[in-house]
C-alpha cells in the first residue's frame, strides 16, 4: 500500500468531512508547550525579519488555521515587546497531495481579515504556501525553518509492513492477539520513519529552531493493554461481524491493514537520542475523553451523544482508506455497527486517546 498516494481525511465540508470532525485535536492540551518554545526562541536566538512556521500534516479541519492564528498572535507578541517593526510570516502547510488543500485556501481571506481585526492592521505579511508531499522526506530548503508544528499526523506509517495479510490475520492493526513478529514489524517501520523525518527536519530548520510535535500513543512498552488502540479495535470487531455474516470475504479482510503506530515515549525518545538532529527539552503525556463533547460544551446543559460524535470523527479519518480497500457499499453499515459498538462500551467506562507532546530544538 503505497500510503502517500492514497491517504486523506474526508474532504469538503459536509457533516462526515474531517473539517467537521477534527476537534479531537484539543489544541489547549499542548498549547502551553508551543507558547514556551517559542518563548525560549525568541529570548535566544538572533530574531529574523520574517518568521517561517510550518504546520506538518495539515489536513483541512478548523484546528489547522487556529494553530497557525494561535502561533502568529504569540510571535507577534513577543515580537511587539522587543520591536516595533512590521514583521513578516512564512507559512508553509503541508499535507500528501491527496489533501483537501482547497477548503484551507478558500477560508485564508476571512482568516487574514480575522488576524487584522485581532491583532491591528500593521502586524505585518502573511505569505502562504501549500506544499504536497510526505514528510518522509525533504519538503524545504536547507534551514529554512524556524518553527515546525505537527499534531496527530506522526502516527501515521509512509506503508503497512510486507505480510500482514499473512502473519495479522482477523487484524487491522496490532492487537493483543497480533503475533509478536506483528509488533516487531510495526515498530522497525515507525523507526524507519521518524529517523527519517527527523533527518529530514534535521536539515530544513535553522540551527536553535524548534519543533512541537503530538503524537497519538501509548503508555505501555508493549502494545496490548487497553490503552492501545480501542478506537480500531472495535472497527475491526465490526469488519468481522460483517466477516462472519458473510457481507465481506474473509480474504479481502485480512489484506487490509491500518498503517498506524502509536508509539510510547519510550520509544519516541529513543529514536530522537539516536538520530541525534535535536535535543528534547520537554515531553508531555495527556489524555482525550472520547466523550469530549459533553466534557466541551457543558455549559450549555444540553446532551450530545458523545458515541455519535466519536464515530463520526473516526470515519472522517478513516472512510477514504476503507472505501479503496471494500468499496463505499459497506460503509453506511459498517459504521452503524461501529457506533454501537463504541457506544456499549462509553456506556461501561471512561475511553481516553493518549497524546504524546515533545518540544525538541535544532542542535
Amino acid at each position: 500500500m503505497e500510503v502517500s498516494k492514497i491517504l486523506h481525511m474526508n474532504s469538503g465540508v459536509g457533516d462526515e468531512s474531517y473539517a467537521k470532525n477534527s476537534l479531537l485535536q484539543v489544541i489547549c492540551l499542548v498549547w502551553p508547550i508551543i507558547k514556551e518554545a517559542l518563548e525560549d526562541f525568541w529570548s535566544t536566538q538572533n530574531i529574523p525579519t520574517t518568521f517561517t512556521i510550518a504546520d506538518l500534516g495539515c489536513s483541512s479541519g478548523p484546528n489547522t488555521l487556529m494553530i497557525i492564528s494561535n502561533l502568529i498572535k504569540q510571535v507577534q507578541q513577543l515580537h511587539k515587546d522587543l520591536h516595533n517593526k512590521p514583521f513578516d510570516y512564512q507559512i508553509f502547510l503541508n499535507d500528501l497531495p491527496s489533501n483537501d488543500f482547497n477548503t484551507i485556501f478558500r477560508s485564508l481571506p476571512n482568516f487574514l481579515e480575522d488576524l487584522k481585526t485581532q491583532i491591528g492592521a500593521d502586524f505585518g505579511r502573511c505569505f502562504f504556501n501549500g506544499v504536497p508531499g510526505s514528510f518522509y522526506g525533504r519538503l524545504f530548503p536547507n534551514k529554512s525553518l524556524h518553527f515546525v508544528h505537527s499534531s496527530y499526523t506522526l502516527h501515521w506509517l509512509s506503508q503497512v509492513p510486507e505480510g500482514m495479510e499473512i502473519i495479522n490475520k482477523g487484524n487491522i492493526f496490532i492487537d493483543s492477539t497480533s503475533p509478536k513478529n506483528v509488533v516487531e514489524a510495526f515498530y522497525r517501520q515507525f523507526q524507519k520513519d521518524f529517523s527519517l523525518f527527523l533527518k529530514c527536519r534535521g536539515e530544513e530548520v535553522v540551527i536553535g529552531g524548534r519543533m512541537v510535535l503530538t503524537f497519538l500513543g501509548r503508555t505501555d512498552e508493549y502494545p496490548s493493554n487497553k490503552d492501545y488502540c480501542y478506537c480500531l479495535k472495535f472497527l475491526n470487531l465490526a469488519l468481522n461481524d460483517m466477516v462472519r455474516e458473510r457481507i465481506i470475504t474473509e480474504e479481502k479482510a485480512n489484506r487490509f491493514n491500518a498503517p498506524t503506530f502509536r508509539p510510547c515515549p519510550e520509544e519516541v525518545e529513543a529514536e530522537v537520542l539516536k538520530e541525534g538532529s535535536f535535543i528534547i527539552n520537554e515531553f508531555q503525556v495527556s489524555r482525550i475523553d472520547w466523550n469530549f463533547y459533553n466534557i466541551e460544551f457543558d455549559a450549555s446543559n444540553v446532551f450530545v451523544d458523545g458515541s455519535y460524535n466519536f464515530a463520526k470523527g473516526i470515519r472522517s479519518v478513516y472512510e477514504p482508506l476503507l472505501i479503496l480497500h471494500f468499496e463505499e457499499a459497506i460503509i453506511e453499515e459498517l459504521f452503524y455497527r461501529y457506533r454501537q459498538i463504541v457506544k456499549d462500551e462509553m456506556s461501561k467506562r471512561k475511553c481516553e486517546f493518549v497524546n504524546l507532546t515533545i518540544s525538541l530544538s535544532k542542535i
